[in-house]
């Protein structure tokens, strides 16, 4: 039988940022520690913001220069869990998103976390190319119909003819 220890890493959480509040709170005061988890907040919130953009712009250029961008969306997605990790009221959460934003951190986070991930690339010249579907199938408004309607089906239409393939 297989366990799992995520449950109980998720309901012993809260309880761990509450004593690390009273902790905290009781070595700088209260207002310095509602300071702290708002400073925090504020900060995962610009964060999350700007790695939007930033990421992207990252991607884009190992795209451009016929890299593979896995490592880029995967340091941008480590990043983007470390800002939501900050917005996160607790002093546990914000070690924890400061320990994601080393980027010695991330690479071993990358590395632990590579042999699970897919990537499917197919570099062509300088980029990605374009895979084709096998089947397009483009209708018209006669060509699509319910057949709770009485009148309005129609016998010839494409959604028919996928059907009888098989």
């Amino acid at each position: 039988m297989r366990f799992s220890i995520l449950p109980l890493l998720l309901f012993a959480l809260p309880l761990a940022e509450i004593a690390g509040f009273v902790v905290v709170g009781r070595q700088i005061g209260a207002l310095a520690t509602v300071g702290l988890v708002l400073a925090a907040s504020i900060g995962g919130a610009l964060l999350l913001r700007h790695q939007g953009f930033g990421v992207m712009q990252k991607v884009r250029r190992e795209i451009d220069a016929g890299r593979d961008p896995s490592r880029q969306l995967a340091h941008g997605a480590t990043m983007v869990i470390a800002a939501l990790l900050l917005i996160v009221p607790g002093f546990i959460t914000d070690i924890a998103a400061f320990l994601l934003l080393l980027p010695p951190v991330r690479d071993l986070a990358w590395r632990l976390v590579k042999s699970r991930v897919t990537v499917m690339t197919d570099f062509g010249s300088g980029g990605f190319s374009r895979r084709e579907r096998a089947t397009t199938i483009d209708l018209d408004d006669a060509d699509y119909a319910r057949q709770d309607q009485p009148g309005r089906s129609n016998p010839e239409s494409p959604w028919r003819r996928l059907g009888d393939r098989d």
